[in-house]
């Protein structure tokens, strides 16, 4: 008996996901896997073959969902990848207790149609969307996966399928890290043989009026530069026997704010300036002592840029941003009689490392590492500056002084475009749904969402990461990056998804015919096209 192959049944399923609140951090989080290990035990196949349904550890409690079924006849190997991590609620305000409650969600907001905007009122009054938080992103893509999965075994589809979703994708995406071993080990246990890596993350709307249909053929990257800044401490009422950590922070934050010099062009497409995630004084308390270390995150995206040429992009910035300073504040010096501290020093996070191993040793560095790593309720980006901040303090006759680090977490970009599979795969879509649904589909490169597909189908040089590596302090420790088992991985890229409107807000919703009707028949299209490719080998 089929239990969601058809599109009301289909819905009925994404509602119950929906109810499970999943949202990142959280005790649902932990618990979601297990009940969804459950709905699939629902399937017959996984009575039989018990081993193939996976529960693997994610960290902090978490796990992830790894299914695996298998044809006698299948050449071929495809990954459906989802993710059952949401973020928070505390947008909807009084309306929170709807949030994981579709139809009463609707209700909510028909009694509350003056706190939407004009496109969410027409939405509402239309009947097309279902509302609530997961519905877009990204627990639709799930459940259409499930179906999906449900499908091949009824119909005995000629082509392994492995339905994998994870916990954590809105953070640091250690769900997905921690699973690529896991398809890294079943590709030379079972020998499977990956065709394709498919997700179904949802289509994002450019504004508020962009209804297009997209699939995506690559994945953004993203990663995080980070500094931080020491200088050098004094009384207010003598500012030229020191030199503020705000001053280096600012300066350097003027220059890395909108840097051109970190746009990417590919296909066409351009990747989002940088911008700051964070800046901060990193004083406890107020006090007429100057700040002398402060902190800062900055986001840049990438396409084809590795870890390593951010990075020496990044020195570049910094560099030119200690000339202006030196320049800038010996003319002050000058004008004001004082006497200038020296240059601004740039050194990236592995110089003060190998210093502190030089002048305190080893086990003094380790202990060091093992105190910082044992902070409770900090976060991993967090302890690396907390880390690199005991360091520096130790060596104040490096002040004035930028540090250069990268922070977690770090998405590399993937792109498949070119491939020949993920062309055709492509241009059935386009012409299934123009026949079918008399719908235009768009092709776009790069996901822009940023997703999981960039644990996979990992092509960078080993420079790339090996500077990522030795630049992020808490590398190996409180995060990593399965980068060897990534590149065993080789197979393309591809994310078609339903569409949906304003992700991670509180007017979060899905477009019902394009997840339960539309976005079925493609994935089943990709599916057939990859299938088709195999019995032509």
């Amino acid at each position: 008996m089929a239990l969601w192959q058809t599109p009301y049944h289909l819905q009925d399923l994404l509602v119950e996901l929906v109810g499970w609140d999943s949202r990142s951090t959280t005790a649902g989080e932990q618990q979601f896997s297990k009940k969804l290990a459950t709905q699939l035990k629902k399937l017959s196949y996984f009575h039989t073959n018990s081993e193939n349904l996976v529960l693997g550890d994610a960290g902090d409690g978490r796990q992830f969902v790894a299914a695996l079924t298998t044809h006698p006849k299948a050449k071929k190997t495809i990954v459906l990848i989802s993710h059952f991590d949401t973020v928070g609620i505390e947008e909807y305000g009084e309306l929170a207790p709807y949030a994981y409650s579709p139809s009463e969600l609707a209700e909510a907001f028909h009694a509350h149609k003056e706190s939407l905007s004009e496109v969410a009122r027409e939405d509402l009054e239309s009947g097309d969307y279902l509302w609530g938080r997961g519905t877009m992103d990204m627990k639709a893509g799930l459940a259409i996966h499930m179906a999906t999965v449900e499908k091949a075994l009824l119909e005995e589809w000629p082509i392994n399928l492995v339905l994998l979703t994870v916990p954590d994708e809105e953070v640091n995406s250690a769900g997905m890290r921690a699973a690529v071993k896991l398809l890294a080990e079943w590709k030379e246990e079972k020998k499977l043989d990956y065709a394709l890596f498919l997700n179904g993350e949802p289509v994002f709307s450019m504004n508020p009026t962009d209804t297009e249909y997209k699939v995506y053929s690559g994945s953004i990257g993203k990663i995080m530069p980070s500094a931080l800044f020491y200088g050098k401490e004094t009384h207010v009422g003598e500012p030229l026997s020191g030199m503020t950590s705000s001053l280096l922070a600012s300066m350097m934050t003027r220059r890395m704010e909108m840097n051109p010099l970190f746009e990417e062009v590919v296909h066409g497409e351009v990747t989002p300036l940088p911008v700051t995630l964070h800046q901060k004084d990193l004083r406890e308390s107020y006090s007429t002592q100057t700040p002398f270390l402060s902190s800062a995150l900055y986001n840049v995206f990438t396409m084809k840029q590795s870890a390593a040429d951010v990075f020496n992009e990044f020195e570049e910035v910094a560099k030119l941003a200690t000339n202006e300073i030196d320049e800038w504040y010996t003319k002050v010096c000058e004008r004001q009689g004082g006497s200038p501290l020296g240059k601004v020093q740039v050194l990236r996070y592995e110089a003060l490392e190998k210093y502190a191993v030089e002048r305190l040793g080893k086990d003094v560095l380790n202990a060091i590492k093992k105190k910082c790593m044992s902070l409770d309720g900090h976060d991993d980006r967090e302890i690396a500056l907390q880390l690199t901040k005991e360091l520096l303090t130790r060596f104040p006759e490096l002040a004035p002084a930028i540090v250069l680090l990268f922070t977690p977490p770090y998405y590399p970009a993937v792109n498949s475009s070119e491939d020949e599979l993920v062309k055709a795969c492509i241009s059935r879509i386009q012409t299934l749904a123009k026949n079918q649904f008399d719908l235009t589909v768009h092709q776009v490169h790069y996901f822009n969402g940023i997703s999981d597909l960039s644990y996979v189908n990992y092509e960078g040089d080993s420079t790339g990461w090996e500077i990522y590596e030795a630049n992020t302090p808490v590398w190996d420790v409180t995060y990593s990056i399965p980068f060897k088992e990534m590149e065993q991985l080789q197979a393309p890229v591809l994310n078609v998804g339903p569409f949906g409107k304003d992700a991670h807000k509180r007017t979060e919703r899905l477009h019902i015919q394009s997840a339960f009707v539309e976005t079925p028949v493609f994935v089943e299209q990709v599916i057939r096209t990859v299938m088709e490719s195999a019995e032509v080998i």
